[in-house]
């Protein structure tokens, strides 16, 4: 994975976005899945893009996100 200056991280899909989320703050897939009140296969297909987040998970990411000044400049 590309390392990003400060909480500057530009043009990422989803699913780097969660990499990038999970490394920073050293959460598993488990615990990041509980953190977002969703399953652990769920983090794990929209990690390998096999699928992309609903509106409500992607919202509950980005609050989560911000939540731990993690900030996308999207």
């Amino acid at each position: 994975m590309t390392k990003y200056a400060k909480n500057e991280v530009k043009y990422m899909e989803f699913k780097d976005k969660l990499v990038y989320v999970r490394a920073k703050l050293n959460l598993t897939q488990e615990e990041l899945a509980k953190k977002l009140n969703v399953s652990f296969s769920t983090i794990s297909r929209w990690e390998n893009g096999k699928t992309k987040p609903t509106k409500k998970g992607l919202m509950t990411f980005e609050v989560f996100c911000k939540e731990n000044k993690i900030v996308w400049e999207d």
